[in-house]
């Protein structure tokens, strides 16, 4: 539901005219959030950053906010936080479905061990699985969503939260996740994350908890006492199959 008269799918064009955009001027993601601020202060951040993805032919995470290719298809992602006028004549097609993006497998440093056949070979697909299936982690826990922008890859500052969910208590819940191992930087990631929007209740799913406890131990021994909203999770994915009569 919108805050305003207008949504902000309604709202971003007459952004991009104000801005100068369709004369093919090169705005920043904080120029974005400015104009925003200037005139519909209610309006989150991380919803005008997603807005941006939304609207920009070339970014894979645009498919988790509804695209629609009618009036959409409007920016080009140059980096993570300028954009400029999408032009049909050289740019690559927009991209309107899964078939259309180039997933990168999860690379596995030197010094761990090789991803196993009963792990998730992309952490996307974890995330498209977790994202529909919340109640495994917490009852009650939905997806957040707002003004069309689901919790999905959510912006948050100039990185992206993997899924981003409402507690019963309608407190927001940071989930980050690794395929393969849950190594150092997990934790930095997710207090990184923790830091921008300061909500109330985060999660962390990882695939192991001995890499986590090092991870603990790498940035502070006790932060499991200054930090205890953070929980782990650990998946299991297991495949069965039936014969059946041909």
């Amino acid at each position: 539901m919108s805050m305003y008269e207008k949504s902000v799918r309604l709202l971003m064009p007459e952004m991009l005219d104000e801005l100068g955009v369709p004369g093919g001027q090169v705005i920043s993601r904080e120029q974005a959030i400015q104009w925003f601020a200037d005139r519909y202060p209610k309006i989150k951040q991380g919803t005008i950053t997603a807005h941006l993805i939304r609207f920009s032919t070339n970014a894979p995470s645009r498919l988790h906010y509804n695209v629609r290719p009618d009036g959409e298809d409007l920016l080009f992602q140059i980096d993570g936080s300028h954009f400029r006028r999408y032009d049909p004549a050289k740019d690559p097609l927009p991209i309107h479905e899964v078939s259309q993006v180039t997933h990168e497998p999860v690379l596995v440093p030197d010094d761990e061990e090789y991803v196993g056949a009963n792990e998730f070979a992309y952490e996307t697909d974890l995330r498209n699985f977790l994202a529909k299936n919340l109640s495994i982690l917490e009852r009650g826990l939905p997806l957040y969503e707002e003004e069309e922008i689901t919790g999905i890859e959510f912006p948050a500052g100039a990185r992206r939260i993997d899924i981003l969910a409402l507690s019963p208590e309608k407190e927001y819940v940071v989930i980050e996740l690794k395929v393969s191992r849950g190594y150092d930087r997990v934790v930095g990631q997710l207090l990184r994350h923790m830091a921008l929007d300061r909500p109330e209740s985060r999660r962390l799913v990882a695939e192991s908890e001995r890499h986590y406890r090092r991870a603990r131990n790498y940035y502070g021994f006790k932060i499991g006492l200054l930090i205890p909203i953070v929980q782990l999770y650990e998946y299991e994915l297991s495949v069965s199959s039936t014969k059946i009569s041909i």
